[in-house]
């Protein structure tokens, strides 16, 4: 099922910000110049997509499909870390398969696994799963294995993007509902602490602090409520109507998926350039969803005990339509955006000489890392911001 709705990836081009992704890896990702990727006050918050992107590149090259089937098994491994990690936090057996299955086709963070250049959340998303098993081991046992392994995950999901830093909120509500001290979660605070100042000391060279992207004026509140309200649309949605009418006290047993999902988006809701979060960046807080819509399902079960159908009726449905809607919806926009690079780079095969780029929907390295990386050609090949003169190339994308 994670692999069902993901199968077109495998002959898709890539897209925008993919080159920027491989050129990252070129530039950062050798062991010699990790000095300066953790000199960046940016990309040393996705240093593991960086370190796997370079070696993706050293072992098969430069085509699409060997990085694109590194997102697809990551997401299928997230599918099975999922299951597994709500399994042993007691969240039901029945409900945890059927919130995973839900995971697995779940269009609403599609962008994570089809978009390359997302590859971060993927892995945000493995280290807070590994750190959740681990945290729990050491809840249950106090084991000082479990507790350095759980140490590993949270640097790990750190290095992997910002978002890491919910574990620590996470990792508290855990220990409280052992009744455990929350004294044990000084290291990650402390660690989580020295990530954050590190970040803000470096404000004035870190991109995204700096274009717009986040800040911490943004109307995070709205942009927070608006987000979740989005994921649950339609079936999340329905589910909560089916447990108001039939069995309200099944929200009790949500309240766990409910903290995740809310501290998981919250990071990422102090964006600028849009309303909503993009359904990248809401692969983590995805999780949870899955166990409202199997909570939901299962009351519905209940109601209808006597009728066999309406269950298996119902999780056709479901998948069916979250798989069918990526597969017809998603794919032709993945395409869409990928015109713009490829028509570029079919122009530069079958010329010689400068090309004029007259116009172009995406930054600049993108183009010019498309040609260095597919074509090994020199980036000075292309022309910006100069009126071409009568009888050269050009070319112009418009935005898709």
């Amino acid at each position: 099922m994670a692999t069902l709705p993901y199968v077109p990836v495998f002959v898709q081009p890539f897209l925008s910000d993919d080159y920027v992704q491989l050129d990252l890896g070129r530039k950062y990702g050798p062991v010699s110049a990790w000095g300066s990727l953790f000199a960046d006050p940016l990309y040393r918050c996705r240093a593991t997509s960086i370190v796997m992107t370079h070696w993706t590149e050293q072992w098969f090259g430069t085509k699409p499909l060997p990085f694109y089937t590194t997102s697809v098994l990551l997401h299928i491994l997230n599918t099975w870390l999922l299951l597994i990690t709500a399994r042993r936090l007691g969240l039901g057996v029945v409900r945890s398969y059927i919130a995973s299955a839900f995971f697995a086709v779940y269009l609403g963070h599609q962008e994570a696994v089809m978009w390359y250049a997302a590859l971060p959340e993927l892995l945000l998303f493995f280290f807070c799963g590994c750190f959740l098993l681990s945290w729990n081991s050491y809840l249950r046992g106090r084991s000082n294995a479990q507790f350095a392994l759980a140490i590993l995950w949270f640097v790990l999901a750190l290095l992997s993007k910002e978002a890491g830093v919910v574990l620590v909120p996470i990792a508290a509500a855990m220990a409280y509902q052992r009744d455990r001290s929350l004294w044990r979660i000084a290291p990650l605070a402390c660690i989580a602490a020295i990530y954050t100042v590190l970040i803000f000391m470096a404000k004035s060279d870190h991109l995204h602090l700096n274009d717009g992207t986040f800040s911490l004026r943004a109307p995070f509140v709205l942009t927070w409520a608006r987000s979740i309200g989005r994921m649950f649309w339609i079936w999340g949605l329905l589910a909560v109507l089916a447990i108001a009418f039939w069995r309200r006290r099944a929200w009790r047993s949500l309240v766990p998926a409910a903290i995740w999902m809310g501290v998981a988006m919250l990071p990422f809701s102090f964006l600028l350039y849009m309303p909503v979060v993009p359904s990248r960046h809401t692969y983590l807080a995805s999780a949870g969803i899955g166990f409202f819509v199997a909570t939901g399902l299962l009351v519905t079960r209940a109601k209808f005990r006597t009728h066999r159908w309406v269950m298996p009726v119902l999780l056709v449905t479901i998948l069916t339509h979250h798989s069918g809607y990526i597969l017809i919806k998603k794919r032709q926009q993945f395409l869409d955006r990928a015109v713009a690079t490829e028509d570029l780079l079919r122009i530069a095969r079958g010329t010689k000489g400068p090309i004029y780029i007259t116009c172009f929907p995406y930054a600049r390295e993108v183009a010019e890392s498309a040609i260095e990386i597919v074509l090994s050609q020199p980036a000075t090949r292309l022309a910006w911001d100069t009126a071409p003169p009568p009888g050269v190339i050009t070319y112009c994308a418009k935005d898709p």
